[in-house]
C-alpha cells in the first residue's frame, strides 16, 4: 500500500494525514516489541511473581498467561485492520458503539498509558540507581529519593527525544529490538556458563514460594486460589502497551496489514524471548535465602551466582532496554494524547491536539510525562524493610487494570456486532466468536485479581496495617471510573460525539 492510499484510508475514516508517516512495518513492530520489553518486566516485576507463587508462578505462569494475551492480540490485530487509526482503540469503540463507550475506553487507554510510561521510567531509574551504585563501589548509594531523581531525569529525557525528531524515535525503535534480542540472549548466555551450579529443574517447574503473608501454605486453598494468581501480574505487566501499533498507525505504510501483524507478532516473539531470559532466572537462583530476603529482586540472582562485573553487565544491559522501553511508551501515551484531544475529549484539546513544523504533537508528549511524574511521587516511601514502594506494583496494576479494560470494550462491541463487522485485510473469520470471549473472561478475571491487596498489612482493619503497603490501584481505578462516569453524565453526554471528522473530502485513488 503506497502512502497516498494510506492517507486515503484514513481520509475515509474521518482524519487527514497530519502526522509524518515515515515509520516502516518493522519500525510498528518494533514500538510495541520494545513497549513489551522483556528486559524491563521480567526484571522490574520478578518479585511479584516469586513472592507470589516462587517457580511456578514463572515457568508455568508466563506461558499460560502468554496464551492468553496473545488471543487479546489476535483480537486486536483484527480491530487496527480495519481502523487503523492514531488512539486506535478508543476510536474503535466509538465506532463499534456509542460515544458514551469511546469516551470510556478513551480515559482508561489514556490513564494506562500514563501508567505504563510512570511504571517503566521508574524501573528504570530503580536499575539505573543500583547500576551507579555498582560502578562508583558505593559512593553513590542508591536510596529511593535518589531513585526518583533519576526517575525524572530519564521521563524528561524521554520527552525531549520524542519532542526533537520523530525520524529519531524510529530509528531507535529499530535499534532498541536489536538490543533486546541480543541484550537478553547475551544475559541468558552468562546465566548458563557462569554461575559455578544451577537448580534442578524439579525446582524450576514444580517449586512453590509464598512470602504474602497470606495463607498457611502452599497446599492451600488461599495460595491456589489468591496468592498464585498474584503472581501472574508479572506475565500481565511484562507483554502489555502492544496497542501502540495502533497509536502510530497514521505514521506506518500500509498501516492496514503492517499494524495488525506487528501487533501479534510482538506478543509471540515477546512471551518466547521473555520464557527463556525468565528459565535462566530460575535456572541460577541457587541461593534461595537470599533472594526471600530481598523479596524477591532479581539482582540477588546475579549478585550471589556471579561475579560482580558480570551483575554489573547485566544491570547495565537491562537498564538500557528500559530506557528503550520508557522511550517508546511516551511515544504511544503522547499520540494517544493527541487523538483523543483531536476529538474534543481531554479538558485544554485545542492545546494536546496541535503539532509542530515537525508534525510532532509537543504539548501532549509535556503534559502525559508531567503526570506520569506526579502519580509516581508514593514512590519516594516504602514500607519498613523494604526497599521496593508498594506504590511501584500499584501503579504497575494501574497500568494493567488501565490498559486491558480499555482493550476489553472494543473486543467485546465486536463480538456483539457478529458478522455486521466489516474487517479489513486481516481478518479472524469466524474464529472470532471464540477468541474474543476467551479476551473477555480474562481481562475480567485479571483487572479483578489486581485490585486485591499486595500484603495483609494492605488489608484494611489488620493488626500490621500501614499505608504505605496498601495497594492504592483500586481507589486510583475506582476515583477515576467514578470522575469520568460522572463527567459524562453531567456534561460530556451532551457534547462529546465521538469521533470529529477533521476532513470532509476524500482523495481521489
Amino acid at each position: 500500500m503506497t502512502t497516498e492510499e494510506d492517507s486515503r484510508r484514513l481520509a475515509e475514516l474521518g482524519y487527514k494525514q497530519e502526522l509524518a508517516r515515515t515509520w516502516s512495518g518493522f519500525s510498528n513492530f518494533a514500538i510495541s516489541f520494545s513497549i513489551i520489553s522483556i528486559l524491563a518486566g521480567c526484571f522490574t516485576t520478578f518479585g511479584q511473581a516469586w513472592n507470589n507463587g516462587g517457580p511456578i508462578a514463572i515457568s508455568w505462569g508466563w506461558p499460560l498467561i502468554s496464551v492468553f494475551i496473545l488471543i487479546i492480540g489476535f483480537c486486536m490485530s483484527e480491530l487496527v485492520s480495519a481502523y487503523p487509526t492514531a488512539g486506535g482503540i478508543y476510536w474503535w469503540a466509538a465506532k463499534l458503539g456509542k460515544p458514551i463507550h469511546g469516551w470510556f475506553t478513551g480515559w482508561l487507554n489514556l490513564i494506562g498509558l500514563v501508567a505504563v510510561t510512570a511504571s517503566v521510567d521508574y524501573g528504570c531509574a530503580t536499575f539505573l540507581n543500583i547500576t551507579l551504585n555498582r560502578l562508583t563501589g558505593g559512593a553513590w548509594e542508591a536510596t529511593l529519593s535518589q531513585a526518583f531523581l533519576l526517575f525524572v531525569i530519564v521521563l524528561a529525557l524521554h520527552a525531549l527525544i520524542n519532542i526533537y525528531s520523530h525520524r529519531l524515535i524510529s530509528l531507535l525503535q529499530n535499534v532498541s529490538v536489536w538490543w533486546h534480542v541480543a541484550g537478553a540472549a547475551i544475559i541468558v548466555a552468562i546465566l548458563i556458563f557462569a554461575p559455578s551450579e544451577h537448580q534442578s529443574a524439579d525446582f524450576v517447574f514444580f517449586g512453590t514460594n509464598n512470602n504474602s503473608g497470606f495463607g498457611s501454605g502452599s497446599d492451600g486453598v488461599p495460595f491456589w486460589l489468591y496468592v498464585l494468581p498474584l503472581g501472574f501480574l508479572l506475565t500481565q505487566y511484562t507483554i502489555t502497551g502492544f496497542d501502540a501499533c495502533a497509536h502510530v498507525s497514521e505514521e506506518t505504510q500500509g498501516a492496514s496489514k503492517s499494524a495488525a501483524r506487528g501487533l501479534w507478532q510482538s506478543i509471540f516473539y515477546s512471551a518466547i524471548g521473555g520464557w527463556i531470559l525468565l528459565l535462566a532466572f530460575l535456572f541460577a537462583a541457587t541461593n534461595v535465602d537470599e533472594l526471600n530476603k530481598q523479596a524477591g529482586f532479581v539482582g540477588a540472582i546475579f549478585e550471589t551466582a556471579l561475579s560482580s562485573p558480570l551483575a554489573t553487565a547485566i544491570f547495565a544491559i537491562s537498564t538500557i532496554g528500559q530506557f528503550f522501553c520508557g522511550m517508546s511508551c511516551v511515544t504511544s501515551m503522547s499520540r494517544m494524547t493527541y487523538a483523543f484531544s483531536r476529538d474534543g475529549a481531554v479538558p485544554g484539546w485545542r492545546l494536546w491536539s496541535k503539532v509542530d513544523r515537525n508534525r510532532t504533537p509537543v504539548n501532549a508528549i509535556i503534559a502525559g510525562c508531567v503526570v506520569a511524574a506526579l502519580i509516581t511521587l508514593p514512590a519516594l516511601y516504602a514500607p519498613p524493610g523494604l526497599t521496593t514502594p508498594v506504590a511501584f506494583y500499584a501503579v504497575v496494576s494501574i497500568a494493567v487494570i488501565g490498559l486491558y479494560l480499555a482493550f476489553l470494550i472494543p473486543i467485546w462491541l465486536r463480538l456483539r456486532m457478529g458478522d455486521d463487522f466489516r474487517p479489513g485485510p486481516w481478518t479472524l473469520g469466524k474464529k472470532y466468536k471464540a477468541l474474543c470471549w476467551i479476551a473477555c473472561v480474562e481481562i475480567v478475571i485479571v483487572s479483578l485479581y489486581f485490585i486485591m491487596p499486595f500484603s495483609p498489612a494492605g488489608v484494611p482493619g489488620n493488626a500490621d496495617f500501614a499505608w504505605t503497603s496498601v495497594n492504592y490501584a483500586p481507589i486510583a481505578v475506582g476515583v477515576v471510573l467514578v470522575g469520568i462516569a460522572l463527567w459524562w453524565a453531567l456534561s460530556a453526554r451532551h457534547w462529546f460525539t465521538g469521533p470529529r471528522r477533521t476532513i470532509d473530502e476524500i482523495p481521489a485513488p
